[in-house]
């Protein structure tokens, strides 16, 4: 029996409506339909002192709150491992809490379940969002709170790599690959990092076939550079740059192709980016802040408006994709 095309027209309506309904909670955008991201509302953050660092126990070091879906949260993680900061900074992992829609916190820490308590026993006003990253300062002694320092995650790497560190560690914000990083920094944040939730989140498809368009010329500039200069995105030395970009390439067959349309071009038809991204996989300990498993589950799990079965899809192992890569380059 055939559905008739008035209950058919009906229904695609009413869905529309309840979709844009939905989004509005998920994801903010503009009368032309455009994805605007919330700014973060802690953006202070600074570096302690070495004095600092060296007064803490182990139950009072600093905490990098981290969630492992979250990119934004991966770039602040990349900087924790490539500085070697575990003797400094502990991190723990916030996991996402489907039905509640937040972020729990297992086990608990300070008396606090969820990222929303932590930030409220940091003191912080009841208007900021509870999101990771957070970088929090626990507090010394009985009388004093702990602090939430930063939940900014373009200034948090700064933060972490300027972090005072008893050994000599990388800086990935060198003196002479400065104004090329804040080139990278804006052009990356806007039409690649960001470039990829506007492709998934747009309400029109004008809004979304401009951020598509932007996307994928954004792609096409570091291609571009990466072929004339590389290895890195500023030549010779791995940077902060480079840290920016990663999290959004090792998401991309898994998370940002199949959810979020960003399907204009593979992105196996940029073979310098591939390699870039194969020779960052493969740095030391940055595999191990890689899980495509855990990101498919959040994103398509957690994502309604999106995915409305949340069905979670099998997709590609990363040291499949990475590894390709190297063997096209041979």
């Amino acid at each position: 029996m055939s559905i008739p095309p008035a209950l058919v027209k009906t229904a695609r309506i009413g869905w529309n409506l309840q979709w844009k309904q939905l989004m509005k909670g998920l994801a903010p955008a503009d009368q032309q339909g455009n994805y605007q991201r919330p700014p973060s509302q802690k953006q202070n953050a600074s570096p302690p002192t070495l004095e600092d660092i060296q007064r803490r126990s182990e139950k009072t070091r600093h905490r990098l709150i981290i969630g492992r879906s979250c990119p934004w949260a991966h770039r602040t993680w990349l900087v924790h491992q490539l500085r070697n900061l575990h003797s400094q900074i502990t991190i723990l992992t916030a996991k996402v809490d489907k039905e509640a829609g937040l972020w729990k916190l297992e086990p608990t820490w300070l008396g606090c379940d969820s990222l929303l308590s932590l930030y409220k026993a940091c003191g912080t006003p009841p208007n900021h969002r509870a999101t990771v990253p957070a970088l929090i300062a626990p507090g010394i002694g009985d009388e004093q709170h702990p602090q939430l320092l930063g939940n900014e995650s373009a200034q948090l790497v700064e933060t972490l790599n300027q972090w005072p560190s008893m050994q000599n560690t990388l800086n990935l914000e060198p003196k002479n690959c400065k104004d090329e990083i804040k080139y990278w920094n804006h052009m990356l944040q806007s039409s690649v990092n960001d470039g990829v939730y506007r492709c998934g989140f747009a309400r029109t498809q004008t809004a979304y076939n401009k951020a598509s368009q932007e996307l994928f010329h954004g792609l096409k500039l570091v291609e571009k550079s990466l072929s004339k200069k590389g290895p890195w995105l500023c030549g010779k030395k791995l940077t902060l740059a480079d840290v920016r970009l990663f999290p959004t390439l090792i998401r991309w067959e898994n998370i940002y192709m199949p959810l979020f349309k960003c399907t204009q071009e593979p992105l196996s038809t940029f073979p310098n980016i591939c390699r870039w991204r194969s020779r960052f996989f493969s740095l030391p300990l940055i595999a191990e802040t890689c899980n495509a498993e855990a990101w498919r589950e959040d994103y398509f799990g957690s994502l309604f408006p999106l995915h409305p079965s949340n069905i979670v899809p099998a997709g590609p192992e990363l040291s499949n994709i990475v590894s390709k890569a190297f063997r096209q380059k041979q």
